[in-house]
């Protein structure tokens, strides 16, 4: 007991000290592309994996963790609540919770608890459960601010396997694709909940959005059921869309488009594929696109240096993971049948999080796929997006959450 107890004391020493102000405060970090810019993380580990700092059993869910200052925010469902958990980031001991009734039931056997990863901003947390049930909680002490339940205001049909995308928060504004037959895209005042605008018909896709500034232009960047969207994020003017979805009912837009000076890159499984759109005012002109090169069934691919790291492929059969150049679509490689995932860019690192619960470290570099550690950190299946902050990497599976020390 006094050995256990003294390793978290120390782990709560180390994990404050080597904080470095580098929150992962929403869907894909800081600034929503997958990147980690904090503390170094080291490029190997033991053959039994990084050190655990600490584990806990939670709810059901596909809704990864969120890091904000000594918090980390898990959404997850318990029973039939959904609920909101406030942990201590170096203890995994639980600081406030707050929750609310859930009748969400899967249609295909798969989890029922929430999808979207929450939003932490200005000291409020956002959530988006799978019934659509929009939330406001104050970060310090769990309490609600407010709520609206999307689905009954907007009438948005239940879909395949509920509401996943997280919403995007700026400027005092959370949007998201609610996908309902009275609003497709809408606005809300971030302090009071009060709708500031709707904007497209456009059913709810499982993509989140992105902002982006192109050519000094603020805009909210959309990847609905329908295709891409370009919205004023301060007016909900629509500045420019573009179809990009399967002609089969059973179609999946679920990766956040990437953003790269004027260039916009969408992927989908099912048939649209890939492609890098060039915008010019209103206007996309096609540079490439392809249903071979870089289609994500889910997971959302990174950026760096004019290239692409992501999953090609349906995740059922196998997916391969692939370096891509950006401009061209050209596959630099492509490491076939490696199964499905998500990635993540640290550094001049990927860390890839396998479903089957791998943990894989490999270096960025277009030259090829080449693994320095790799170890199963956590049993099947890991879908949720994991967290890193300040070198700590926080991942879940179907009823477990670790703290991992990846600091070098």
């Amino acid at each position: 007991m006094f050995a256990k107890g003294f390793a978290i004391a120390l782990a709560t020493v180390l994990m404050t000290a080597s904080r470095l102000a580098a929150d992962w405060p929403q869907f894909l970090g800081p600034e929503r592309n997958g990147a980690y810019r904090g503390a170094p993380i080291a490029s190997t580990f033991p053959r039994t994996g990084p050190n655990v700092v600490w584990s806990r059993k939670v709810g059901q869910g596909l809704s990864g963790p969120v890091v904000v200052g000594n918090r980390l925010i898990l959404f997850h469902r318990v029973g039939d609540r959904e609920v909101v958990e406030s942990l201590d980031v170096a203890s995994g001991k639980t600081q406030w919770q707050y929750g609310y009734p859930t009748a969400y039931r899967d249609d295909f056997g798969f989890d029922e608890g929430p999808r979207a990863v929450p939003v932490v901003v200005d000291g409020v947390v956002y959530t988006f459960g799978a019934e659509g049930q929009l939330h406001a909680i104050g970060l310090d002490r769990g309490e609600r601010l407010w709520s609206e339940n999307t689905a009954q205001t907007f009438g948005v049909p239940k879909g395949f396997f509920g509401a996943a995308g997280s919403p995007l928060v700026e400027n005092g504004r959370v949007m998201a694709n609610v996908g309902g037959a009275k609003a497709g895209i809408v606005a809300f005042n971030a302090k009071t909940g009060k709708v500031e605008w709707t904007a497209t018909g456009d059913a709810a896709s499982y993509s989140s959005p992105v902002a982006a500034t192109i050519a000094g232009q603020r805009y909210a960047v959309f990847l609905t059921r329908a295709g891409l969207a370009g919205v004023d994020p301060g007016s909900g003017a629509v500045k420019f869309q573009r179809a990009w979805r399967a002609r089969a009912n059973a179609s999946v837009n679920a990766a956040t488009p990437s953003v790269v000076d004027n260039l916009i890159f969408i992927s989908a499984e099912y048939g649209p594929g890939a492609g890098v759109f060039r915008l010019d005012g209103s206007t996309l002109t096609e540079v490439w696109s392809s249903n071979d090169v870089l289609s994500n069934h889910y997971a959302t691919s990174v950026y760096t240096d004019g290239v692409l790291y992501g999953f090609h492929g349906r995740q059922e059969f196998g997916q391969a993971l692939r370096a891509v150049d950006f401009r061209t679509g050209r596959v630099r490689w492509s490491e076939e049948k490696f199964g499905a995932g998500t990635v993540t860019l640290a550094g001049d690192q990927l860390i890839v999080m396998r479903e089957d619960g791998e943990l894989v470290l490999a270096p960025v570099t277009p030259a090829g796929f080449k693994p320095t550690a790799r170890a199963r950190v956590l049993p099947a299946t890991v879908r949720a997006y994991p967290a890193i902050d300040s070198g700590f990497f926080f991942v879940r599976n179907d009823n477990t959450l670790i703290c991992l020390d990846l600091r070098r």
